[in-house]
């Protein structure tokens, strides 16, 4: 597959009319305190609902308005997101999977983006069961119920019961944005399940904000080296605080603590190229999406 000019693309400069309201600081909640099911009630409620309906472009304007003047959405956001359906337009993909769905923002533009390109499924799988509800809410209200699938559990989980059901045979195009460290035991659980193979692009969310330096490690990493690891017996296991400091517990207090599976070697004969695309959060800070292809297995 041809890589796309967004590998090294330059962004512009951030829009600043279009930032959202910041997040908040360090100690305060910034998610799951009752601002989703606002939203939910804000969007319903707005005067253009009529024009709401039905179009996912105005669905998502006015999550964007609500992020914009009330209070802050740790959506992916319009930047990064237009980063992500150049992709879905590059790879025309006919499964999309994104770990970690929140309010539906990325699953209401992808999915949009997956079905113009001729796709079949967006599958959003999302571990909170409200903010699941929100993103089948606000699915159907964007009239895109036929495409997008919601599945309510933790990713590890729903990949395996979805690849035991047979729903789920292949990912042509997987968006991260879930807990970080799971990341890559996701990741290596699909290769496990064949799931992840030559042809499969990866789009990965907050490698700079907040960052990812073991998924990043992993992606960059040769086949050789990669061989290394697995023959070193090395497991998943990394040192979740050090590594990922306090977003290592952000969801613990609601969904308690998250199991990384940290026996799965994944298939270290796959090649990946993998690149950064510097963009910025939807609040303006820094970030970048980390887009990594599968081009082939080593002998």
């Amino acid at each position: 597959m041809p890589n796309s000019t967004i590998d090294n693309v330059s962004r512009a400069a951030f829009d600043e009319r279009k930032a959202y309201v910041p997040q908040e600081e360090k100690g305060q909640a910034f998610f799951d305190d009752g601002r989703e099911i606002e939203l939910l009630h804000f969007v319903y409620g707005h005067p253009s609902i009529e024009e709401i309906r039905g179009s996912p472009e105005n669905v998502l304007k006015a999550i964007d308005e609500y992020a914009r003047t009330k209070k802050y959405l740790m959506n992916v956001g319009a930047d990064k997101g237009n980063i992500v359906t150049d992709l879905i337009g590059e790879v025309k993909p006919q499964v999309m999977v994104e770990l970690g769905g929140y309010i539906g923002y990325s699953a209401l533009l992808f999915g949009d983006a997956v079905r113009k390109a001729g796709g079949k499924r967006y599958f959003s799988l999302e571990r909170n069961p409200e903010f699941g509800a929100v993103i089948a809410s606000l699915a159907d209200l964007a009239g895109l119920s036929d495409i997008v699938k919601v599945i309510v559990g933790s990713s590890a989980d729903s990949i395996k019961r979805l690849h035991a059901q047979g729903s789920l045979e292949h990912i042509d195009l997987m968006f991260l944005d879930h807990y970080k460290p799971a990341y890559t035991s996701d990741l290596k659980l699909c290769e496990h399940l064949n799931l992840v193979t030559p042809g499969t692009v990866l789009a990965a969310d907050n490698v700079i904000k907040p960052g990812n330096p073991p998924y990043l490690e992993y992606v960059r990493s040769s086949v050789e080296e990669k061989r290394k690891a697995a023959s070193a017996k090395q497991s998943n296991g990394i040192d979740v605080k050090s590594a990922f400091g306090r977003n290592a517990d952000q969801y613990k207090e609601r969904e308690g603590e998250e199991k990384i599976n940290t026996e799965i070697k994944g298939n270290p004969n796959l090649v990946y190229e993998s690149k950064l695309v510097n963009s910025y959060e939807p609040t303006g800070e820094p970030d970048g999406v980390e887009i990594t292809r599968c081009t082939g297995v080593a002998e």
